[in-house]
């Protein structure tokens, strides 16, 4: 059996973080900048959690993804830079974290071209791409292949890369899964309503665990988002410090970044392709 995208690990592990700091909240609504509270919630990501989390890469010595939307970069000019200088990746993740699916095609290139334009000024290469939300449109497949980035991560047609045509030219997708993204299960404001409770982190671990371990056993993409102002909190980062503990003891998880794994499956003559889910719909069955 050809397992060329794994490199021959029972499961590749793929830590990232998703900075998306104010903007998941400044998309509900202008307004909120004004409020003192929420918006501390959020900048503590990137103030506080990605410095605690990049220490944590270095001591356990594992390399991650970070998927960060452009406002956030322009807003925090050595932010971006910080995360490349310490050997991690920086990848697209919009400009202002507004759903491509909220936007017209004019308006969803408009942002997915800003954000390129701050890491280019910033000097930041940018190979793959996450939407905000994970809510990718068709049109964000055509821009990623007219750009020329090599991967997504936002879908959800697999637990292993596989291949998405757009604009003639074959994306790997790394897909993601609900059930192992940290919005899930800490995220809470009260206004904007936003996420469904706090869990506890000793819950939390033992699930991805649990993840790890069927993944091991299929032989699957472990693609753990999780977001600094949430998972940068102390208790789950000792819960996260003791789950990249047990991945390694385990001796068959491969921990890479996104771009690498990318690199890997385009390399795989054997990788899988799905095709963006395309319907033709009886209107009289089910309306708009």
């Amino acid at each position: 059996m050809n397992h060329g995208w794994s490199h021959g690990a029972a499961a590749v592990a793929a830590l990232t973080f998703d900075v998306d700091a104010e903007t998941p909240i400044l998309a509900h609504g202008g307004r909120f900048a004004d409020r003192p509270m929420v918006m501390s919630h959020q900048s503590y990501g990137p103030d506080v959690g990605v410095p605690r989390i990049l220490d944590l890469l270095d001591e356990m010595d594992v390399s991650a993804t970070f998927f960060v939307p452009g406002w956030v970069a322009e807003q925090r000019p050595g932010l971006a830079s910080s995360i490349v200088d310490r050997g991690h990746e920086v990848a697209h993740h919009s400009y202002s974290h507004r759903s491509p699916t909220t936007m017209t095609a004019a308006e969803e290139r408009a942002d997915f071209e800003r954000a390129l334009d701050v890491f280019a000024a910033q000097k930041i290469e940018i190979i793959g791409h996450r939407a905000a939300m994970w809510e990718a449109s068709t049109t964000t497949f055509d821009l990623i292949a007219e750009y020329k980035l090599r991967y997504d991560s936002s879908l959800m047609g697999d637990d292993r890369p596989y291949l998405v045509e757009a604009s003639a030219t074959n994306i790997v997708e790394l897909p993601v899964h609900w059930s192992l993204d940290d919005w899930e299960q800490y995220a809470f404001l009260p206004d904007p309503n936003i996420g469904p409770g706090i869990e506890s982190p000793i819950k939390v671990e033992q699930m991805w665990r649990a993840e790890l371990d069927g993944m091991r056993h299929y032989r699957c993409l472990f693609n753990l988002c999780m977001h600094p102002f949430l998972s940068g909190r102390p208790g789950r980062m000792m819960a996260l410090r003791r789950l990249i503990t047990y991945a390694l003891e385990c001796g068959d998880v491969t921990f890479a970044q996104c771009g690498d794994i990318a690199k890997w499956a385009m390399e795989d003559t054997e990788l899988m392709h799905h095709p963006l889910p395309r319907y033709e719909l009886d209107p009289q069955v089910y309306p708009d």
